[in-house]
């Protein structure tokens, strides 16, 4: 195989962003002119994506013990077919095929959005190993072997050597293997109506929450709490706590407060960015609805850093925290019920 020189996709129109799939997508919808209104912000994009969900997991099999993820694993498919695109998910085992796939794309001038376990992303210099992370790869230099790479938590482009991207891109770790995935999305030269695509993505997060299926980033329903029933399965579990060692109980406190503000999600376990989409959709679309999701998902989000906040609280013992943490999220149970009542009713009303 020939070594080839700088290939770059340039300019590439990236932003910091509070998760790595929507700021992925939302980067990627700028570069290729999608919007309603302008370039889309980050919350609309996660908004119109659908992905709104809650898995709640506590196993000693898993470290840290305590996962929670508040966000379901076919945005990056469900978001471009949503506006009209299409996706080719490419999957292999082969490292050389991998590169190929991913070369490929940069050559015929297209971000090429990737699958990478951060711990092998050495600009992160993270510890916490998580396989599905998005990354857009922007451009690739064989001969200085490096690829630059546009990553939600960075502001600039990150210059990786290929070898590190190469074992991001093979990774075996929770939750899946990436197997070298890459995203083939086939963008639309307009969206649809702004009414539809949001109607449909409420309607899917709804969903998520009454009925949750099988598929989850966490893995199989039987190994955790999915939808609505896990925020009572959080709120239920947290009193329990108080058996656990202090060493194990300061893991769990500092896992819980972790993965609802820190891991990712923008802030409130993607309520956050939920309520910023909304707040966008309600003022394109004048739908009173929708404004009330918006208010909803803004409440939702503060009870989800609320407890976030207890948990990690300076000065205050991990029993004094606990029984912060306890009471705080005793009232989660009720935001996610509001919060997927407002969402079926805002996608029936921009339906209607």
């Amino acid at each position: 195989m020939s070594v080839s020189g700088p290939s770059m996709i340039d300019p590439y129109p990236h932003r910091m962003g509070g998760h790595c799939g929507s700021g992925a997508m939302r980067d990627l919808m700028e570069w290729t002119g999608l919007g309603y209104d302008g370039p889309p912000d980050e919350g609309l994009v996660f908004a119109l994506g659908g992905a709104l969900s809650l898995t709640y997991i506590r196993s000693k099999a898993l470290m840290p013990p305590v996962y929670l993820v508040g966000r379901g694993p076919d945005f990056e498919i469900d978001l471009p077919r949503r506006l009209g695109g299409t996706v080719e998910v490419l999957a292999t085992d082969d490292p050389a095929e991998g590169w190929e796939n991913l070369r490929g794309e940069i050559d015929q001038g297209r971000p090429a959005l990737v699958w990478a376990e951060i711990a092998e992303l050495p600009y992160l210099r993270v510890q916490l190993r998580m396989s599905r992370h998005d990354i857009v790869v922007v451009g690739y230099d064989e001969t200085q072997g490096v690829a630059y790479i546009a990553d939600n938590d960075r502001e600039d482009l990150q210059r990786v050597p290929l070898d590190a991207l190469a074992r991001a891109r093979r990774s075996t770790s929770f939750p899946e293997p990436t197997r070298h995935t890459l995203f083939r999305i086939n963008w639309p030269q307009t969206p649809p109506s702004i009414l539809e695509v949001a109607a449909q993505a409420f309607a899917q997060s709804a969903a998520s929450l009454s009925t949750p299926g099988a598929s989850t980033i966490a893995g199989p329903a039987e190994h955790g709490s999915h939808g609505l029933d896990a925020a009572s399965a959080l709120a239920s579990d947290v009193c329990s706590w108080g058996a656990l060692s202090t060493d194990d109980l300061e893991m769990h406190l500092f896992s819980l407060g972790a993965f609802i503000e820190k891991a990712g999600t923008g802030g409130g376990l993607f309520r956050r960015l939920l309520a910023q989409g909304c707040d966008e959709i309600a003022r394109l679309t004048g739908d009173h609805a929708t404004a009330i999701l918006a208010a909803n998902a803004h409440h939702a989000a503060t009870s989800w850093t609320a407890v976030a906040r207890a948990a990690v609280q300076k000065d205050h013992a991990s029993s004094e925290r606990l029984r912060s943490v306890t009471t705080l999220a005793a009232a989660l149970p009720e935001a996610e019920t509001t919060l997927e009542a407002s969402l079926r009713k805002a996608a029936a009303s921009l339906s209607g």
